[in-house]
């Protein structure tokens, strides 16, 4: 059961957006403070990455954890319409796969940045994510995935 009405719930469900979030811009303002240029979701590339660093050749995604479904404290299953929320994040779960092995075929380089890596308990230091993140686009591997926990 919803603890709030269906109206309110629709109204709170329809101002969350896919672009341009809270995390996006946190990331991006720090990145661009440390002198690295981007794009942002690159329409040509399978999934319109959040970010794209052209000059790294490098992607980088930054997940909700509820709507992306990932194993942390910050994800719980709705108690109201299971099967609808099941299939949704199901769904987002496996365009994600698709596109990040897209990328991967593609050649670039891509870093997953999870939710749960900027806030909650398990949040990591921001200063030691962006240190993370600019290690990775100078020196880092083919595929990183940052969480809370890492």
């Amino acid at each position: 059961m919803d603890i709030v009405p269906s109206e309110t719930r629709s109204r709170m469900m329809s101002g969350i957006r896919g672009k341009n979030t809270k995390p996006e811009l946190l990331i991006r303002k720090a990145l661009h403070h440390r002198g690295f240029r981007f794009k942002l979701h690159d329409k040509s590339l399978p999934g319109k990455p959040d970010i794209v660093l052209p000059k790294y050749h490098a992607v980088i995604q930054i997940q909700g954890c509820f709507w992306h479904g990932h194993d942390c404290h910050l994800f719980k299953w709705p108690s109201s319409r299971p099967e609808f929320w099941r299939e949704k994040i199901s769904g987002n779960k496996q365009r994600d796969s698709r596109n990040l092995q897209a990328l991967k075929e593609l050649e670039w380089r891509i870093l997953l940045i999870w939710e749960c890596a900027l806030k909650g308990k398990q949040r990591l230091p921001f200063e030691q994510l962006i240190e993370l993140v600019e290690n990775w686009l100078l020196v880092g591997n083919q595929f990183i995935e940052i969480t809370g926990d890492t």
